[in-house]
């Protein structure tokens, strides 16, 4: 009677390994690969780039993306994800920093959106210890808040809706978000669109493990395989 019940759970557990089996094999085959931006690399004086550790560890690196002048503005085309900078882009105590993304072929270079924003609180950029903090949007009226310290860090889980931001009308259609990150006192803010979206206290971001402070250089951050151009970049006290 014990044979055939551990016999029993045995065709359970083989029948259940088959039912999960195609299931295991279709998540990995929704792994997104990041493209390489033909002619990439950083054309812009003075700025510089870093991939994601994840990215660089897949052979990624900054020339799989493009950093270029295109008018009066920067045009971003990834490749891995990356955050951009110029070190001579420094704040400190009280600022903002500003800048309006305009994806003019929403999701034209991939099948799911990817957000793009503003980097602040930058310190040991380009190494291992690197810390920073960034707000950023996607064209489904949602945004996220992270952070690199130098593990990972969220600040608003996975992401969060805002009607404030800009929803594209559809896959090629454009989209434009003008997004802020202000350090105020014990505060720091994102607004999106002219309206604050998320608000974070000093002493949560500074915590052990997070940014080191919130004086530090600023610029830009990117998803992977997204394309957009940036106007009116700069910080304001």
């Amino acid at each position: 009677m014990l044979t055939m019940k551990r016999r029993t759970q045995g065709l359970l557990a083989i029948a259940a390994a088959a039912v999960l089996a195609p299931t295991v094999g279709f998540a990995q085959g929704m792994t997104e690969t990041s493209r390489k931006v033909a002619g990439g690399g950083i054309t812009v004086a003075g700025w510089s780039g870093t991939v994601d550790a994840r990215e660089a560890a897949s052979g990624s690196t900054v020339s799989d993306a493009q950093l270029a002048t295109e008018g009066r503005g920067i045009k971003v085309t990834t490749g891995p994800a990356i955050t951009y900078w110029n070190s001579a882009n420094r704040a400190t105590g009280n600022y903002t920093v500003k800048a309006t993304f305009t994806e003019a072929n929403y999701m034209g270079l991939n099948d799911h959106p990817h957000p793009y924003g503003i980097m602040i609180a930058g310190n040991d950029l380009g190494t291992p210890k690197a810390s920073y903090l960034y707000c950023a949007a996607y064209g489904t009226g949602t945004f996220i808040v992270r952070g690199m310290g130098p593990a990972p860090f969220q600040m608003n889980g996975r992401g969060e809706a805002n009607a404030a931001i800009h929803k594209a009308a559809g896959k090629g259609s454009s989209v434009t978000q003008e997004i802020a990150v202000s350090v105020k006192g014990d505060k720091v803010e994102c607004a999106i669109n002219g309206t604050v979206v998320g608000s974070y206290d000093r002493a949560a971001l500074l915590a052990a493990g997070k940014l080191k402070s919130l004086d530090g250089v600023w610029g830009m951050r990117f998803g992977h395989n997204t394309e957009a151009t940036v106007t009116g970049l700069g910080m304001t006290r």
